[in-house]
């Protein structure tokens, strides 16, 4: 089913007469894309945050969205995109930026409890959500065959990640939370992207209020740092800045149910920097998940390629 959404290109005020235009296919891959580079961007910060060691939860989320404000701020000002925020996104990015934030300290706490495996599997329901909450706030209503394809690579992320049976815990329900608040982030995120709203003006909003939020608790609860943890932060910061920047792009092109299964290429990611770097290496029902999420993949983007053949 054809969702009425924009085209790629950027959108402007008086472009009104063509906001009811299907999602062109270069528009659609051009968002995959986006979302692929996020997925990888968001594993490199999720393993160095993980290598920084135990530091406060509060103190790894300021330094996670800390950097990205500097790099939002400096591509504002080269870019003279401004700060303004186009009428009528007011409300959305404020929740864009409630949800976001709350969900990642939701995630970041998790992990210290959960471990990383489990977390991030409840992590990975944040494109179900996103597509649910996109339903609520856009009407944007996905095919049998778009849940389908989240289905399958959700069910290849479980293959993966095994998760235990510790997820009947608080801190599960907490993690659950992360991944709905992501969900519901990307969605508004969606919204902003159909009225024309600069993607590089979210990222600012976002980074900010999350610095704003979190900054007073990592001052109350700060641990000194050796130099290793400063460098593992600051390419945290710097690889979730990278990712930002191209979820935002790609769930402005796109709705939530034509792209969130590309979000499950995190996992594979993650896998391969885990063999690289610190020795993990999958046993049969990780590489099981693993095809089952490319194979998921290889669908969409097929579709894809259907709908920009149909469209050229």
């Amino acid at each position: 089913m054809n969702i009425k959404t924009d085209s790629g290109s950027p959108i402007h005020a008086d472009n009104d007469t063509k906001k009811d235009r299907p999602i062109s296919g270069t528009g659609l891959k051009r968002a995959i894309l986006h979302l692929l580079a996020a997925a990888f961007f968001f594993s490199l910060m999720t393993f160095f945050v993980r290598i920084s060691g135990d530091l406060p939860t509060m103190q790894k989320a300021f330094f996670r969205n800390f950097f990205a404000l500097i790099i939002a701020t400096a591509s504002l000002i080269k870019n003279r995109i401004g700060f303004s925020v186009r009428k009528g996104n007011g409300v959305s990015l404020l929740m864009r930026c409630l949800f976001g934030t709350s969900g990642m300290i939701a995630n970041f706490w998790a992990i210290d409890r959960l471990g990383i495996a489990d977390a991030n599997m409840l992590n990975k329901l944040s494109p179900f959500f996103a597509i649910i909450v996109s339903y609520f706030i856009m009407k944007e209503i996905p095919s049998k065959l778009d849940w389908t394809c989240v289905a399958i690579a959700f069910i290849g992320s479980l293959f993966i990640i095994k998760p235990s049976a510790g997820l009947a815990s608080i801190p599960a329900l907490v993690g659950l939370y992360g991944g709905f608040g992501a969900g519901a982030a990307y969605a508004f995120v969606h919204k902003m992207g159909k009225t024309g709203q600069p993607g590089k003006t979210i990222v600012f909003y976002f980074s900010l209020f999350s610095c704003l939020v979190t900054g007073p608790f990592m001052i109350l609860s700060w641990h000194s740092m050796s130099p290793a943890q400063w460098g593992c932060l600051i390419a945290a910061g710097s690889s979730a800045a990278i990712a930002q920047f191209n979820i935002t792009a790609a769930y402005q092109n796109a709705p939530a149910k034509d792209i969130s299964v590309f979000d499950y290429t995190q996992v594979i990611f993650a896998a391969l920097l885990g063999m690289i770097f610190l020795s993990e290496f999958p046993d049969y029902l990780s590489i099981i998940g693993y095809i089952t999420i490319i194979g998921a993949a290889v669908i969409k983007w097929h579709i894809a390629r259907s709908r920009d053949h149909h469209t050229a």
